[in-house]
């Protein structure tokens, strides 16, 4: 499994893109999609919504469980993926690409996301 060196990354299994004019891109790993199994259903943030760093901001629904989305920074919520809202297999086929999810106006960053290496290890351990 390859974690984009671009990218950054939560411990709650989310990456980050770098802003360009303030928007980030968000979704989640390779390593989260593979734990969820298949992605059957997602529930993302409106355009407009307010996101905070750590906390839920949608959900993702597999043959095998529930799980919160967290947002790894502050910010308004500027896209949403419609695409994987209508056909969420792509967060499993594509996490890094196709299968993101929402696009925030950042406003702040936490300090602890995490390298590419640094997340590889966390998610290993």
């Amino acid at each position: 499994m390859s974690n984009p060196q671009q990218l950054r990354y939560s411990k709650e299994h989310e990456w980050l893109s770098a802003a360009e004019e303030g928007v980030s891109t968000i979704g989640i790993t390779e390593h989260a999609a593979n734990a969820l199994g298949d992605v059957v259903f997602v529930q993302l943030p409106e355009v407009g919504d307010t996101v905070t760093a750590g906390e839920t901001c949608g959900e993702l629904e597999s043959t095998k469980s529930v799980s919160d989305l967290y947002s790894p920074v502050n910010g308004e919520v500027v896209a949403a993926n419609q695409d994987v809202v209508d056909d969420p297999s792509l967060v499993n086929s594509a996490p890094f690409e196709g299968g993101w999810l929402f696009k925030v106006r950042v406003t702040e960053e936490p300090g602890d996301l995490l390298s590419a290496d640094e997340y590889t290890a966390f998610s290993a351990g």
